[in-house]
C-alpha cells in the first residue's frame, strides 16, 4: 500500500470511521484493472484526482502517502478486533508517482500488495528484490521494508491490508510468511479477486464484513494454487508431492509404511514426510490409514465382509491391530459403525 511512517498523532484509528462513506460509485461500477481504471496515467499530474479513499469531511487517513497518481482505496475497519480470526482493514488499487518511496519500520496491520504494471524493487527485513507484473508480496506488524518503483516504468499495483489471529496459519501455503516476494504468471486472477473486495466495500449491507473476509480467505488459496502452479524449486517440490499422493492413492491397499513408498518413488522417508508436512493438512502414514479405512468401511458395509477378514486383506497383524487404527480414522470402531447401519 501507499503508505507513510505512521506517527503517534496520524495513527490509522485517528479520526476515521469503519467505513468510507464518500466513495464516487462511477469510479467502481463496471471498472476493473483490465478495462484500465487506472491507466494511461498522466506522470506529470500528482492530483488523485478519482481517489475514493479520502473520509467523510475529506480526511485521509494519515498512513496514506500521496506519492501516487491516481488510486482508488477503501477503508473498511481501521480498528479491528485484534482476536478475530480475520479482518479486512482497507484496500484499494494505485498508480504510483516516480518518486514514489516508501520506507517504513512498522505497520500495525498485515498487507498483501500485487504489482501489475511497472517496475520497482521491495526491500524487506534488509533484503532487496526486484518487482515487476506478477510479484506478490508480504509486509507487517515488525517487518522493516522499503518500496520503491522505477521512475520510467512506475508500478502500478492493487493492496489489501488486514489483521486476524488466523493470518499466519492462512498465509502458511502460499510462501508469503518468509518475506520474500513471489511470482504469479495469472497476474488477472488475483487483480479480478482483489477487484470484488474493492467492490463490496461500498455495499451498505451487514454481510459486507463477512463477504469481504471470506474473499480475503479465497484470495490467499488462489496465490498458494498459482504459485505451486508457475514454475521455480515451490512448484518442483509440489509437484513431487503430487505424484507421490497419486501413487500412495493407487496402491494404498498394497503397501503398508511410508519406507515402502519412498522407495518406489525414489525419494527418503524424511523428504516424504517433509513434503506432506509442507503441502498436507495430514501426514503421509495418516493420508496412507485414511485411505486404507475408507476402503475397509466400503468392504463391511457394502460387502458384508467380517473384520478378521477386512483386516487380513488389508494387511494388518490381526483383527485387534485393524480396529484400534479404524477407531482413530473415524473415531469408532468397525463393529459399531456396522451395528449402526444394521
Amino acid at each position: 500500500m501507499s503508505t507513510s511512517n505512521p506517527t503517534p498523532d496520524d495513527s490509522p484509528a485517528r479520526e476515521l470511521s469503519d467505513k468510507d462513506e464518500s466513495v464516487d460509485a462511477s469510479l467502481l461500477d463496471g471498472a476493473s484493472l483490465d478495462d484500465d481504471a487506472i491507466g494511461d496515467v498522466d506522470l506529470s499530474d500528482p492530483v488523485i484526482d478519482d481517489d475514493t479513499s479520502t473520509q467523510p469531511g475529506g480526511v485521509l487517513p494519515g498512513f496514506v502517502s500521496m506519492q501516487v497518481q491516481r488510486a482508488r482505496r477503501f477503508f473498511m475497519n481501521l480498528n479491528p478486533d485484534p482476536h478475530a480470526p480475520l479482518s479486512v482493514v482497507c484496500g484499494g488499487v494505485e498508480a504510483v508517482s516516480p518518486d514514489y518511496f516508501i520506507s517504513r519500520e512498522d505497520f500495525p496491520y498485515f498487507g498483501i500488495e500485487l504489482v501489475v504494471e511497472g517496475e520497482g524493487e521491495v526491500t524487506i527485513n534488509g533484503e532487496t528484490y526486484p518487482v515487476s507484473a506478477g510479484s506478490v508480496f508480504l509486509y507487517g506488524p515488525g517487518i522493516p521494508h522499503q518500496i520503491k518503483t522505477d521512475k520510467k516504468n512506475v508500478l502500478r499495483k492493487y493492496f489489501i491490508d488486514f489483521v486476524g489471529s488466523e493470518v499466519t496459519q492462512l498465509l502458511a501455503p502460499t510462501d508469503l510468511n518468509d518475506r520474500v516476494p513471489i511470482r504469479i504468471a495469472a497476474t488477472h486472477e488475483l487483480s479480478g479477486l482483489m477487484e470484488m473486495i474493492i467492490r463490496e466495500s461500498v455495499n451498505d449491507s451487514s454481510n459486507t464484513r463477512a463477504i469481504s473476509e471470506t474473499l480475503l480467505r479465497l484470495l490467499f488459496l488462489k496465490i498458494e494454487q498459482l504459485h505451486h502452479s508457475d514454475g521455480g524449486d515451490r512448484s518442483k517440490a509440489y509437484e513431487t508431492y503430487q505424484r507421490i499422493r497419486g501413487h500412495i492413492e493407487a496402491n494404498c491397499l498394497s503397501v503398508n509404511t511410508i519406507e515402502e513408498i519412498a522407495r518406489q518413488c525414489e525419494v527418503t522417508p524424511v523428504y516424504l514426510s517433509r513434503l506432506f508436512n509442507r503441502f498436507s493438512e495430514c501426514g503421509a502414514y495418516q493420508y496412507l490409514l485414511r485411505l486404507k479405512m475408507n476402503h475397509a468401511a466400503g468392504l463391511l458395509l457394502n460387502e458384508a465382509m467380517l473384520v478378521r477378514d477386512v483386516a487380513e486383506r488389508l494387511g494388518f497383524a490381526d483383527p485387534f491391530q485393524f480396529s484400534r487404527a479404524f477407531k482413530r480414522v473415524y473415531g469408532v470402531p468397525p463393529k459399531q459403525l456396522i451395528n449402526a447401519r444394521k
